[in-house]
Formats: C-alpha cells, sequence, structure tokens
C-alpha cells in the first residue's frame, strides 16, 4: 500500500469521520456536564466506573485497569482521581489483601452527584447522536453507535 493507495485514503477517511463523531459528542455532553453538574466527561466517566465495583471477588478495578477504562494514562488517571478526591467525591484505601495495592471507591457525596448528572449526560448524548444523525457523513456511524448493546469490557 502506498499513501495514495484508494483503500488506505477510505480508511483514513473513514477514521476522520469516527474522531470527528468522537469529537463533537465528547465536546457537547463536556459542555452539559460542566454547566449543570460541574464535572468533565472524563470525571463523569471514572464515577461511572468506580461506581460499577463491587465487594466480590474480582469487584476492585486496579488503577491500569481503571485508566484503560476511561482511556487515560495511569499518571493521567491518578491525577483525575486526585482532584476528585479532594472534591470529596472519591476515597482511596489499602486493598485488605495486599498492602500494596490501593482502591478507590466513589463516596455517598460521589454517588449522588453521578446519579443526578446521568440524566445530563445521557440527554446530551442522544442530542449529539441526533445532531450528527443529520450529517451525510457522519449518519451511517450514529446508526452503529445506536446498534451496539453490549458494552466494552475494561482493559479491551
Amino acid at each position: 500500500m502506498t499513501a495514495t493507495d484508494p483503500a488506505l485514503t477510505a480508511l483514513a477517511q473513514g477514521w476522520s469521520a469516527l474522531a470527528l463523531l468522537h469529537g463533537r459528542i465528547e465536546a457537547h455532553i463536556e459542555r452539559a456536564l460542566q454547566a449543570e453538574h460541574d464535572l468533565s466527561v472524563r470525571e463523569y466517566s471514572l464515577l461511572d466506573v468506580l461506581s460499577r465495583q463491587h465487594d466480590g471477588e474480582g469487584g476492585h478495578l486496579q488503577m491500569k485497569q481503571v485508566a484503560d477504562a476511561v482511556v487515560l494514562s495511569q499518571s493521567a488517571t491518578t491525577r483525575l482521581v486526585t482532584r476528585l478526591e479532594d472534591r470529596g467525591l472519591l476515597e482511596r484505601y489499602l486493598c485488605p489483601t495486599d498492602r500494596r495495592g490501593i482502591y478507590t471507591n466513589v463516596t455517598p457525596a460521589g454517588l449522588r452527584l453521578l446519579e443526578e448528572a446521568r440524566p445530563t449526560n445521557d440527554a446530551a448524548l442522544r442530542e449529539a447522536l441526533d445532531t450528527a444523525a443529520l450529517n451525510p457523513e457522519l449518519a451511517p456511524l450514529v446508526k452503529v453507535v445506536e446498534s451496539l448493546s453490549v458494552p466494552a469490557q475494561v482493559g479491551e
């Protein structure tokens, strides 16, 4: 394949359309979450991921798994956890079976904020998808997103 290969050009155009859709959706949700709840998309995502933890086997995520789930580096995830911890939305504690491990839980205040923000997130997502569906280049991607019913697994 060369840089002018039609298949490569089509692939690049598809990737550009996907990146455009993602960027527009994220920006729309970001504005809504910031305006209504003083939360960024990443903060909302982190609260959401951590709220799904449980006390059963494998129920708590290690920082690398959390970083993968919110699509950030481990250092950026640690900084994000610290910011939310400073706001009283998260708390860290030592793993009871491995004193080197540190887990993070959502506090009751964090859970309340997440539940208040969830309808805002969902409505902003719907609005962004509806707007994108009007664009002929993005409409096929919107259909694919809407057809997905199984959430991606952490670490994939």
